[in-house]
């Protein structure tokens, strides 16, 4: 039996885009239906369209560089927006994998599959670009100076990231507040 790969791409039941030098270079209709856009409207776009902001696409794109390099793979939850339709400018959280086809320049080529958490995790609080970064990496369960390496930022700083979080949420402590972003 023969597999039509192009169907399965296109059939399959998480949004899929392939990139190069991080522009969208084809997608299938679920990464659409998730972004509210027509597949038209993606091709040849950068995947800043599909940020909050154009701060938190280049940060993202700093942060994962080193770790494509390394391993050729990267996976996180982060904050992605809605592009247009109903429900344009929705923030929602989302599990992004993906796989550089050539490790020695991760950005040159990809594979990259999204998977829509909103209907499990919804986004409740107002967060701003860092503090979406620093609740992702709490809830990969990540210590402080461990969040603070990967971001490149002092630990103190990442306690007052935390701080705020838990303020925001109204945690009493780091394991309430994963526990309650994960629940929204």
């Amino acid at each position: 039996m023969d597999i039509d790969y192009r169907l399965a791409f296109d059939m399959a039941p998480v949004g899929l885009a392939l990139s190069r030098n991080r522009a969208i270079i084809d997608c299938n209709q679920r990464l659409c239906d998730m972004f509210g856009v027509e597949r038209e409207q993606l091709i040849g776009e950068s995947f800043q369209v599909l940020y909050p902001s154009a701060d938190e696409y280049e940060r993202t794109g700093a942060r994962i560089s080193p770790i494509l390099n390394r391993d050729g793979t990267y996976a996180d939850d982060r904050i992605m927006k809605r592009v247009d339709g109903q429900y344009k400018g929705e923030t929602f959280w989302c599990h992004v994998t993906g796989r550089a086809l050539n490790r020695d320049a991760p950005h040159e080529a990809g594979i990259w599959s999204f998977e829509d958490l909103s209907a499990r995790r919804p986004v409740q609080a107002e967060l701003t670009a860092r503090e979406r970064e620093v609740a992702a990496h709490l809830m990969q369960g990540l210590t402080s100076k461990q969040i603070g390496k990967t971001l490149t930022i002092s630990h103190r700083t990442v306690e007052i990231y935390r701080a705020r979080l838990m303020r925001k949420y109204k945690a009493s402590t780091t394991a309430d507040l994963v526990h309650r972003l994960t629940a929204g």
